[in-house]
């Protein structure tokens, strides 16, 4: 089967993209509004970009369904700080429904009961449950005909206690397990996990909960 790009309207090629390169990471992103209010916003066009800067991407649409800027967007230009955290099975609902559109005076961190904490490097406070949370600056900004693309340099990172062993810098991926984008209203899991061996070796000897 081959379809032409070119000949596909804008809604189209976003159904395909989007249905096809999944499982897609989810970014829920904190900001902070004009007046001090703390926005929430989950976004699946996202993924690390490079470590040195450390980078991650974050796109977002240009216009909400009301058509106007969406809070996001708007509070990443004005402020320049955001805080990106990686949601899993435990706040999955919860970030979900960070995704209905409120009034921009509105929190969606109140609205899903989700608890904030001061972050260290930025003026954004921190989602408290989620196992994983990167405090980044604004370092780049791209727009297009339909999005805004942000790139944050991470200053500071959090993780549930436990998750990270600092003394050999590795994450125990036994005790982590964040939800993907899987199109739609659809999620998965990322519990069922397996290792290729080279066709010359037995299976891998290093544990999964040691990389």
């Amino acid at each position: 089967m081959h379809i032409d790009f070119t000949a596909l309207t804008a809604y189209q090629r976003y159904k395909l993209m989007a249905s096809l390169i999944v499982p897609r990471p989810i970014a829920l992103v904190t900001t902070l509004g004009l007046t001090g209010v703390v926005n929430a916003a989950p976004f699946s066009m996202f993924n690390m970009v490079g470590e040195d800067p450390p980078l991650v991407m974050v796109s977002v649409n240009r216009l909400n369904g009301e058509g106007r800027m969406k809070d996001t967007a708007a509070n990443i230009l004005r402020h320049g700080e955001f805080v990106v955290h990686l949601p899993d099975e435990g706040i999955a609902a919860q970030m979900h429904a960070c995704g209905d559109s409120l009034p921009p005076e509105h929190s969606e961190v109140d609205a899903v009961g989700f608890t904030l904490q001061p972050s260290q490097a930025v003026s954004v406070p921190t989602i408290v449950e989620a196992p994983v949370a990167f405090e980044c600056v604004l370092h780049e900004q791209l727009t297009n005909e339909s999005r805004h693309v942000f790139f944050g340099r991470v200053l500071a990172l959090h993780a549930r206690e436990g998750l990270i062993d600092t003394e050999r810098w590795r994450v125990r991926l036994q005790d982590y397990f964040p939800v993907a984008r899987f199109g739609a209203s659809f999620y998965t899991r990322s519990r069922d996990r397996f290792a290729i061996a080279e066709p010359d070796e037995e299976a891998r000897s290093t544990p999964i909960d040691e990389i």
